[in-house]
C-alpha cells in the first residue's frame, strides 16, 4: 500500500509539473491553482502516507507541536507565494517556478506527514494535535480563497488568459482559481481533519465503555 502511494503520488507530480498547467498555461491563475492543489492536497498526502514511519510511543510524544508548526510554515508559504510580486516571480522564470513549486511540496509532505503521524498514535494528545493542524490549514486556506474570490479588482494581471482552451477576463481567472482553492484545497484539508477527529473520538468512547 506505502509503495501504492507512493508511485501515484510520484506520477501524479509528473504530470502535474511536465504538463500544460506550469507550461502552456503558467499565466493562468486557474491553472496554477489546480497545479498547487494538486501538489500540496493531493500528491503531498499520499506521498507523506508512503513514508510515513514508524512510531514508538516515547517518539509519540513529540508529535504534539508539530502539526501546528507545520501548518504554520504552510500558512507563510502559501500565502507568501500568493503575494503578487512572488507570482510575478514564479510566472516569470524556470527558477523562480521551481523554487514555489519546491516550497509547496516541502510544506505539503511536512503538513501531511506529521499530522497523519500524530493521528496514528494512541496518545489522545497527539491525535488531536494532528486534527487540529488539518484544521487550522482549512481556515487559512479557505481564509485566501474568499480573498482572490472577492477581490474587487485582479490582483496579478489585466489581460486575458487561456487556460484549457478558453479565454477569461483576469478577474474570472482569479475567481475561478480561487473556487480550486476552496473546492479542492480547503475541503481536503477539512476531511482529513474530521476523519482524524473521528478517530480520535471513536477511541475515547471504547475508552470510556
Amino acid at each position: 500500500m506505502r509503495v501504492l502511494c507512493l508511485a501515484v503520488g510520484a506520477l501524479l507530480l509528473a504530470a502535474i509539473w511536465l504538463g500544460p498547467l506550469l507550461t502552456a498555461w503558467r499565466s493562468s491563475v486557474t491553472a496554477h491553482m489546480l497545479a498547487h492543489m494538486g501538489v500540496v492536497a493531493v500528491a503531498a498526502p499520499l506521498l507523506a502516507l508512503g513514508l510515513a514511519p514508524r512510531l514508538t510511543s516515547n517518539r509519540s510524544s513529540f508529535l504534539v507541536g508539530l502539526p501546528i508548526i507545520a501548518s504554520l510554515a504552510e500558512l507563510v508559504v502559501v500565502w507568501g507565494w500568493h503575494a503578487p510580486a512572488a507570482r510575478r516571480l514564479a510566472e516569470g522564470s524556470f527558477l523562480g517556478s521551481a523554487l514555489e513549486q519546491a516550497c509547496f511540496l516541502g510544506a505539503g509532505v511536512f503538513l501531511w506527514s506529521t499530522c497523519l503521524a500524530a493521528g496514528s498514535t494512541n496518545r489522545p494528545s497527539s491525535n488531536a494535535a494532528g486534527a487540529f493542524g488539518l484544521l487550522l490549514t482549512t481556515v487559512h486556506m479557505t481564509l485566501l480563497g474568499a480573498l482572490l474570490a472577492l477581490s474587487p479588482r485582479p490582483l496579478y494581471r489585466f489581460g486575458d488568459v487561456t487556460c484549457f482552451g478558453t479565454t477569461l477576463t483576469a478577474a474570472q481567472d482569479q475567481q475561478l482559481g480561487a473556487v480550486v482553492m476552496l473546492m479542492v484545497g480547503a475541503a481536503a484539508y477539512l476531511a482529513g481533519g474530521v476523519a482524524l477527529l473521528s478517530g480520535l473520538l471513536a477511541e475515547s468512547n471504547r475508552r470510556v465503555a
